[in-house]
């Protein structure tokens, strides 16, 4: 990354080793003498190219083709992150920016290919206020039958995502949860999509100066205490980030500040208040946590609405969430979680704690683990649905229906998602 800087690079590798072998009082003057030698601006001028990047897939040169797979238009190839060597940094945010432009994609797919229309959050938010939102189908609220409720993990997500690296590297179909809003609809489900990573407003931070108790602003105060230390500061700070950006604050969004919260914000006014008889729930990673967070806050009701809950690697943990018994007990019967495993797809898994059932997701990649129990999570609530029907005892033998399941050849993921 210096490469253009070579000269400056080792003048300050060879003063530094030098400075190494002195006394304490020798290091001080010659390293206040290394700092006043040094051209940083020669040093910084060819570090990094511009943090400014295509704000469209078009200008990325990049499309999904007929089978998900993002492709360069030119070339055919899949999308490359090391795109200049020796520039980690500057890859990064170039694949930050294409997944926000992603995630700007998928939200057009839930609305002109599944159908889906936003609610904003808080429902009774002010013009002047951060907001988030979810999307509903359009029965959401209406449809007396099923309802299936997807939540994500944490992280840079977004509604309608399982996994951006699985959406920008494989494809649209294992990165986002777009074939289980088409399964869920052609079986009859109303769906809700949660968002519980959409927290919070970002904004610039105020550039006034603050003042200590005295009234002095702290810069000036600092400059006056510490003239060298700061120094030194700043030339590390420029060394290390050259392109420094933007500080900034974050103003949260009201009574959805978090994963937790946001989750049980959605159920209050939505999936509580939603016709469904029978509730269906499947939560990634984090998103097992939340839900778990939601039976500690809303126990009763949840056992009283929700039929099933498939987790997907879930992040959960009984001990640490304080659980009740009654949890522990009831999501035993009704719970079931596909983890990342080297065996075969719906191999049950022992567990060493009051959990629900475990059996194999049929991958050890966690971000897969929702894509690959995709079949395996129908089943599964179909079967919670025909013993409902049957008007058998209100009890879902998770075991019955995996060991059954895994006695069949694993199944590769054979749903292609095709653009229309």
């Amino acid at each position: 990354m210096l490469s253009a800087a070579k000269p400056a690079v080792c003048i300050l590798l060879i003063t530094m080793a030098q400075v190494a072998g002195q006394e304490d009082g020798e290091k001080t003057t010659a390293l206040k003498d290394l700092l006043s030698r040094i051209d940083l601006d020669e040093l910084m001028k060819k570090d990094e190219p511009p943090f400014t990047f295509p704000k469209t897939l078009e200008e990325f040169e990049y499309a999904f083709n007929e089978h998900g797979q993002l492709r360069h238009t030119k070339t055919g190839e899949a999308f490359i992150f090391n795109a200049r060597e020796d520039l980690h940094r500057w890859n990064q945010k170039r694949y930050e920016a294409l997944g926000e432009i992603v995630t700007q994609y998928v939200y057009e797919l839930l609305e002109k290919k599944c159908n889906m229309t936003k609610a904003i959050l808080p429902v009774d938010a002010s013009v002047d206020e951060p907001t988030s939102f979810i999307y509903l189908s359009p029965n959401a609220l209406s449809n007396p039958s099923k309802l299936l409720v997807l939540i994500q993990g944490s992280g840079v997500v977004r509604a309608g995502q399982w996994a951006r690296r699985l959406i920008i590297n494989q494809d649209l179909d294992s990165g986002t949860q777009i074939p289980f809003i088409t399964r869920a609809i052609e079986e009859g489900y109303s769906v809700m999509v949660l968002n519980p990573n959409e927290n919070y407003l970002e904004v610039a931070k105020s550039s006034s100066a603050p003042t200590d108790p005295s009234g002095e602003p702290v810069e000036k105060k600092e400059r006056k205490d510490d003239q060298e230390g700061k120094k030194r500061r700043e030339f590390y700070e420029k060394y290390r980030n050259p392109q420094k950006e933007t500080e900034t604050d974050r103003i949260p969004v009201r009574e959805n500040a978090s994963s937790e919260e946001h989750v049980l914000y959605v159920w209050d006014h939505f999936v509580a208040k939603a016709a469904a008889k029978h509730v269906f729930i499947v939560a990634h990673s984090y998103g097992g946590l939340s839900f778990v967070e939601l039976m500690n806050h809303r126990e009763a009701e949840v056992r009283n609405k929700v039929c099933a809950v498939a987790l997907t690697d879930s992040a959960h943990s009984m001990w640490l969430q304080e659980t009740s018994k009654s949890t522990q007990d009831w999501m035993q019967q009704h719970c079931c979680n596909w983890v990342s495993s080297p065996e075969p797809l719906d191999t049950p898994l022992d567990s060493m704690l009051p959990d629900c059932p475990r059996v194999s997701a049929g991958t050890e990649r966690h971000e897969l683990t929702s894509w690959m129990s995709f079949d395996s999570i129908f089943r599964y609530f179909g079967k919670v649905v025909e013993t409902k029907q049957d008007g058998k005892a209100e009890e879902t033998s998770n075991t019955v229906t995996t060991r059954s399941s895994a006695l069949k050849s694993k199944k590769k993921a054979g749903r292609r998602f095709t653009q229309r």
